[in-house]
């Protein structure tokens, strides 16, 4: 196989096709079914997944919970309109925060920002990390309990700039997935939101079982790529963790021959970061920043599901490294032509 580039991963994306909002409900998106090895594309409804899956096999899910972590503020004496988006937590003891302001060439070090009708919440601009980055400090007196609900109470869920559409009620529940419990991604593992509390039961009914995995989704997802020669760029680190008891519940069923199944981008770089040299998951506390395109050999999921992605995306490689690039090519014009909904809020793909 020859070394693939860029511009190997360009399509043409109508907008129409870029989903505004989520189907109306969770499991009854379209699902669009790929069979590696018979080579066949079936269209199906997100809930028939069922019909893949059988006793003892699992799912990977990602755990991780998306925090409000868009914010509006003003800018002291111009009383400028500033958008702040939470990225990380640096020092929970001096409020730090590692932050994007838009925009960006407003902010300087030492101006403050004032959030909320009442401005009561102040943050100064202590460093410049990049152009459009830059560290905060949150002046807040009170119990760190306070802070948190402060910035939860002012802050909104971060739709990706793509919805073009003002944030609304519902985005806060859809956004996010059943099994969302450990905070601190600023972009929800989409993948995940196709399941339903109904279908998981169901699944859990037939025997499957589901391995949770923590990874914190950063901006650094969408980031796009701007070098032709892939192995040139480089990928934000992202914090992830893998317990003692997903590595049971995996390994177990790799041992026993039974289906492992990645559900999302996330989980597979998750898994993908923490293989021991016999090919088995071990557990893991740490970052990744683990880039995966064509050619790649996969060592734990031999199945995956994933939403459909942006051209020349970082995601889009990990998919065609997964699926075989020209088939998910074939996949692409297919979604296209059938009208799929692309992105967070979009329709899913299983890959087998």
């Amino acid at each position: 196989m020859s070394k693939m580039k860029l511009s190997d991963f360009s399509f043409d994306l109508p907008d129409e096709l870029i989903a505004e909002y989520p189907s109306d409900n969770r499991d009854e998106a379209k699902l669009m079914v790929i069979n590696r090895k018979e080579g066949t594309i079936e269209h199906h409804l997100f809930k028939d997944i069922i019909n893949y899956f059988e006793d003892g096999d699992v799912m990977i899910t990602n755990n991780t919970r998306v925090f409000p972590a868009r914010m509006y503020g003003n800018k002291e004496k111009t009383g400028a309109k500033i958008e702040v988006f939470l990225l990380r937590e640096l020092n929970r003891e001096s409020l730090l925060w590692d932050v994007l302001v838009d925009p960006a060439r407003k902010i300087r070090i030492g101006n403050k920002l004032y959030f909320g009708d009442d401005d009561s919440l102040v943050a100064e601009v202590i460093d410049n990390t990049t152009s459009r980055g830059r560290t905060l400090r949150f002046l807040f007196d009170g119990p760190y309990e306070d802070f948190k609900a402060k910035i939860t109470e002012l802050g909104e869920t971060p739709l990706p700039k793509y919805i073009k559409r003002e944030v609304e009620a519902t985005d806060e529940e859809r956004y996010q997935t059943i099994f969302a419990s450990e905070e601190g991604a600023v972009a929800a593992p989409t993948a995940g939101l196709h399941f339903s509390r109904e279908l998981m039961k169901r699944l859990e009914l037939k025997g499957v079982n589901f391995a949770e995995v923590t990874l914190h989704v950063g901006l650094g997802t969408f980031r796009p790529v701007e070098v032709e020669d892939l192995t040139k760029h480089k990928m934000d680190s992202e914090q992830v963790i893998i317990s003692e008891k997903c590595v049971k519940i995996v390994n177990n069923a790799k041992e026993n021959k039974k289906r492992v199944c990645a559900i999302g981008t996330t989980s597979m770089r998750s898994i993908e970061s923490s293989v021991s040299t016999n090919g088995m998951l071990k557990p893991y506390d740490g970052w990744t920043n683990k880039f995966i395109f064509p050619p790649y050999e996969f060592s734990i999921a031999d199945s995956m599901v994933t939403n459909f992605h942006t051209p020349l995306s970082t995601l889009l490689m990990m998919i065609s490294a997964f699926c075989g690039h020209e088939l998910m090519m074939e996949a692409y014009k297919q979604a296209i032509e059938n009208k799929y909904r692309f992105y967070s809020y979009g329709d899913a793909m299983l890959i087998l």
